[in-house]
């Protein structure tokens, strides 16, 4: 796909993101890395990652797809959104690029393969703002028969969207609230925007994953939860893994008491009110383990970060022959 149109003689709309910058010549969006450079679209970061590990697939996280395999994960800098929570914010609210540091697709694909990774995740800050070297980069990934993996904010242009389900295999996508307004006034961006690219993945074959940031006084309310809870069941699916983690004090938010266990269980007890099949409880210790909706068998057990099917045979339980959503392997 082309990554932008032309807006006028002077100008070019950046087709990245559903903010849909105007860049003058020289100027750049809101991400702060694309640019207009004579006439065209250029992503500064581009074979410039800011980090660059090998991680569980867990820890996405993902826990419907491909348990236990590991996953290199890379991310590079600037941001769509401007969260003042963000665990990542030394890279996602910084336009400083380490230009010495320098990986091509084919030297990251040839990295994953090294460390007998099973896929490579698009990460640690926004994917979407730097879509063409995560598209390169995941288009020879296919090819060598890794699996490529989206960890976003969900602002994905209608373009963009259309264009992942051609190399991308999962995504977990944040779902950080359900108040227009929060969305508006404090992250710069739009609730309707990321609904409708969540609908847009629970359409496609991408493997759907959602993650909320349960944030003390700022989204934990019931009737908060509740709205998110009917969103998801009633528009999405209710085999869609909804993972709730606890916020700790980060960034701009030092003052935030940390999520209490309870607030978490509580948002979980909604969740399977609405339905909702899996429902998992992030950055608190917890039994994260897989169970059979239908007879309650654990059917992937999980400690921390190690993951291993106990009761799985082509997707289904092995106790009741229940089918368990997701990609196994």
């Amino acid at each position: 796909m082309q990554y932008y149109r032309y807006k006028d003689d002077h100008s070019i709309t950046c087709v990245l993101c559903k903010h849909y910058c105007t860049l003058k010549e020289n100027k750049n969006g809101i991400c702060g890395i694309n640019y207009n450079i004579n006439g065209e679209l250029v992503n500064a970061t581009y074979g410039h990652p800011s980090a660059l590990h090998v991680d569980p697939i867990e820890k996405k996280p993902l826990y419907h797809f491909l348990p236990g395999s590991r996953s290199l994960s890379l991310g590079t800098v600037g941001c769509n959104f401007r969260c003042p929570f963000c665990q990542n914010y030394d890279i996602s609210q910084t336009t400083q690029i380490n230009e010495a540091v320098n990986y091509s697709p084919e030297e990251i694909v040839a990295l994953a393969l090294e460390h007998n990774t099973e896929s490579i995740s698009y990460t640690y800050n926004e994917p979407t703002i730097w879509y063409p070297y995560a598209k390169d980069i995941g288009v020879l990934a296919k090819e060598k028969g890794l699996k490529n993996v989206f960890v976003s904010s969900g602002y994905e242009s209608h373009e963009v969207l259309e264009d992942m389900k051609s190399w991308v295999d999962a995504a977990n996508i944040d779902l950080k609230s359900f108040s227009h307004d929060y969305y508006k006034k404090v992250l710069k961006t739009n609730l309707d925007g990321v609904l409708e690219s969540l609908v847009e993945f629970a359409k496609s074959d991408i493997w759907l994953e959602i993650t909320t940031l349960l944030i003390p006084g700022v989204n934990d309310s019931e009737e908060e939860i509740n709205k998110m809870a009917e969103f998801i069941s009633s528009k999405l699916g209710t085999e869609i893994p909804w993972h709730f983690s606890a916020f700790h004090p980060d960034y701009k938010m030092l003052d935030t008491p940390s999520t209490p266990i309870e607030t978490l269980e509580k948002a979980r007890d909604i969740a399977y009110k609405y339905g909702i099949k899996y429902v998992y409880l992030g950055n608190v210790i917890t039994d994260g383990s897989t169970y059979c909706p239908a007879c309650e068998a654990k059917v992937v057990q999980r400690d921390g970060y190690f993951a291993e099917i106990v009761g799985l045979k082509d997707s289904k339980c092995t106790s009741c022959g229940e089918k368990i959503e997701g990609v196994w392997q």
